[in-house]
């Protein structure tokens, strides 16, 4: 007799990892089970180096209608409940490869900020969203105080989280909350179609960015510059750049992998990239 049906499915293709949140009785609700499943693959999303991009799913044409609150209050202390929503949070902003939110159906409350905490959102026409907490006598949480505002201003964040209103995923998009809608039948092949596009880019260069512009929100300029110099250094490091010149010098598309790739002059600490044929020279600052 077979036992029960994980409730987190991960399938790799082609240099993408999708994560599906299967408990589509409950529309996806995270249980406990749940939330320590996502923070486990995502910590192990972060280490593979075979993984170039993430997509996070539903099963049974629903996204995640939040925490499952259907056993009640528990016996855990709330602090340590929280710890575990805070870990994936934590490890799905951190992730150092591009995320991609897949949205059908609803994603309320924890469901809804599990996408925003994606660098990108795709929804299907039938998607809806709530922050649902205010009805459920409940402040926001999985990142939502610290997402709404950066991503529609305060103002709207405060109307989305005050009267708990559910939206449609075209004024999602309009508000900035949704990157692409994408008609039901369609949305699989798009999503499969951005995957592959972030897959063949630049590894290390596109952590960086990511990194970058995560920071960027909370920095001075000057903080930023110098995240931004330092971030170049690390660039310059990979085989990628000089990759990058050669496929141009050659008319052709760039092959990226991340290698490291530092080759010194012999002469002292300054070291300078290896350029390829008809590349131009790169030196570090």
């Amino acid at each position: 007799m077979s036992g029960a049906a994980p409730v987190l499915l991960c399938d790799d293709r082609d240099g993408v990892r999708t994560l599906t949140l299967n408990r589509p009785r409950r529309k996806n609700a995270i249980d406990a089970e749940l939330w320590a499943a996502l923070r486990d693959a995502l910590t192990d999303a972060g280490r593979d180096r075979d993984v170039r991009a993430l997509v996070v799913t539903g099963a049974g044409g629903a996204f995640c209608s939040g925490a499952d609150i259907s056993g009640g209050v528990s016996g855990v202390h709330p602090l340590y409940r929280m710890r575990t929503l805070s870990e994936v949070a934590l490890a799905l902003h951190e992730l150092p490869v591009p995320t991609i939110a897949k949205v059908t159906g609803v994603a309320v409350g924890a469901g809804w900020n599990l996408a925003l905490g994606c660098d990108l959102v795709v929804a299907t026409p039938e998607a809806r969203f709530s922050q649902i907490f205010a009805r459920r006598g409940l402040s926001l949480d999985l990142g939502g105080s610290w997402l709404l505002p950066k991503l529609v201003g305060l103002q709207q964040a405060k109307r989305l989280a005050l009267l708990a209103e559910t939206i449609s995923a075209e004024e999602a998009r309009a508000l900035g909350l949704v990157t692409w809608v994408v008609a039901a039948d369609e949305v699989d092949s798009f999503v499969d179609g951005l995957g592959a596009r972030l897959v063949v880019g630049a590894p290390v260069a596109l952590a960086q960015t990511k990194a970058l512009l995560n920071e960027g929100a909370d920095r001075t300029l000057r903080d930023a510059l110098a995240n931004e110099a330092r971030a170049q250094g690390v660039n310059f490091a990979t085989a990628d750049v000089s990759e990058a010149f050669t496929a141009f010098a050659e008319k052709r598309e760039p092959s990226f992998d991340g290698r490291w790739s530092v080759v010194g002059t012999g002469t002292g600490p300054e070291t300078t990239d290896s350029a390829a044929p008809g590349a131009p020279s790169v030196r570090r600052p």
